[in-house]
């Protein structure tokens, strides 16, 4: 950002179909705007020079005074965000952390949508998120087309930042992340990895001025609490336990140990 900028006369150009050109500098780099005509070149000119007399620092890559960046950015939506910052840190995050990120993302990112709406094939969505749109290296690619299909659908639907200030919206986005695609609970231990993961990106997003601070501080917001149920299928009942111990024990070497250990398991 820069507060050195100065602006020229509007430019006539009748060789070109925007005859009327803006032109300013932001730190001795020239911008310029086109407009079919001069009064739009004017206002356009106008209102340029009343950010700068307010002072409002102007973006020196694309010339645009501070309030209007802060506009572009409240309008990008989530979609766009969360691949931004996966194209940002995919190069030097290792392999279980770039799958974790993409099956945290592609778990909220559905649900980050316009209220009321849900995509007719959730599990097509959800392949084509975590297996292409977060994935970095299939970028090489064009996805499959029923993919496509999902894809555009969530670019048509994701919310813009401005609406992940929502306390309700960010609760919604956080209930999804303790389901599976199937409705079921997700284990605990996983709804902390993928929220771990959705914070991060929330904290990136403030550095890159999408955010004044983290919407998700303060949130009042708990996982609900998943009852561990063992299925009694899977457990070995006494008599078969016993049975067990009994060949551990008589194994040579550690055989004697190894039934100890294994009993005070039990």
């Amino acid at each position: 950002m820069s507060y050195k900028v100065r602006f020229w006369e509007i430019r006539e150009r009748p060789d070109r179909r925007k005859g009327f050109e803006v032109r300013w500098t932001v730190r001795g780099q020239e911008k310029s705007e086109s407009f079919l005509t001069k009064g739009l070149a004017e206002s356009r000119r106008s209102k340029l020079m009343t950010a700068a007399r307010d002072g409002e620092p102007f973006d020196i890559r694309t010339g645009l005074p501070a309030s209007e960046i802060w506009a572009l950015k409240q309008r990008t939506t989530w979609y766009v965000l969360s691949r931004e910052y996966i194209a940002q840190r995919w190069d030097r995050t290792p392999g279980n952390t770039r799958r974790t990120l993409a099956d945290a993302l592609a778990t909220i990112a559905p649900a980050f949508v316009e209220p009321g709406v849900a995509y007719s094939a959730p599990r097509v969505l959800r392949r084509a998120l975590y297996s292409w749109a977060y994935n970095k290296n299939a970028w090489k690619s064009d996805p499959p087309e029923e993919w496509q299909a999902a894809l555009a659908w969530l670019e048509r639907h994701s919310l813009p930042v401005s609406a992940l200030e929502d306390p309700d919206t960010l609760r919604r986005g956080l209930d999804a992340l303790c389901r599976k695609v199937d409705g079921t609970a997700a284990a605990a231990k996983t709804v902390k990895w993928k929220k771990a993961a959705v914070n991060e990106v929330f904290g990136v997003a403030v550095e890159r001025g999408y955010f004044l601070q983290s919407p998700l501080s303060g949130l009042r917001w708990r996982a609900p609490e998943v009852a561990d149920e063992v299925d009694p299928d899977c457990v070995p009942n006494a008599t078969q336990v016993a049975r067990l111990l009994a060949a551990v024990k008589v194994l040579p070497g550690r055989g004697p140990h190894l039934h100890a250990f294994f009993g005070c398991m039990y």
